[in-house]
């Protein structure tokens, strides 16, 4: 069976696993990702798989996270472990590959840099990434900016994304991930966000 044909079983696990509010979150996200997905030419059907998935464990204790990123033999980098907020895309990861023999590598990086973003990131992964900063419960100061940008470009609504949290952590004296710097500095590059 394919991943995506599994959705059902993976809104009852989700529902099961997270907070109320984190589980209308992820169902906000697996609409938001099926719509952005139509529109930018990528498979509607594992943008909303991935959608669901991408905070399956949130809810998660430190320990547990860890744990799962353990068994499933990944290896947290200084950076990662210094920075807690980063590990349940990393466990959530793990978790869908080890518990839900979840197989699309797409969904997988999907779920892994939905938090982060990385430098070449396929369509999919950008469709999550900006999915989850536009869901409609998502009501933060700047929203409807990301929202409008999403209209235009992925790229666009990104760049947004990444210099709001670059700022947010550099403001709070946090660990910045090279990956989110990579995935801002490619855009720049390439002129996407214009």
């Amino acid at each position: 069976m394919l991943d995506t044909e599994r959705n059902e079983e993976f809104v009852n696990l989700i529902k099961e696993k997270l907070q109320e509010s984190r589980f209308v979150h992820s169902m906000n996200v697996a609409a938001c990702a099926k719509k952005l997905a139509k529109k930018y030419g990528c498979d509607e059907e594992k943008a909303y798989t991935a959608g669901l998935l991408h905070d399956v464990m949130k809810n998660a204790g430190d320990s547990e996270q860890l744990s799962i990123i353990e068994k499933a033999g990944m290896e947290l980098t200084a950076c990662e472990k210094a920075n807690k907020k980063l590990w349940h895309a990393i466990a959530g990861t793990a978790f869908i590959k080890k518990e839900l023999n979840v197989e699309n590598e797409d969904i997988i990086n999907a779920v892994r840099y939905h938090t982060t973003a990385r430098e070449n990131m396929s369509t999919l992964e950008k469709v999550i990434y900006v999915a989850d900063f536009i869901s409609d419960d998502r009501n933060y100061p700047g929203v409807d900016e990301v929202r409008e940008a999403a209209e235009i470009s992925l790229e666009k609504a990104m760049m947004i994304g990444l210099e709001f949290c670059i700022h947010e952590i550099v403001e709070r004296k946090q660990i910045l991930h090279p990956d989110s710097v990579d995935a801002y500095n490619e855009i720049v590059i390439s002129g996407q966000e214009v």
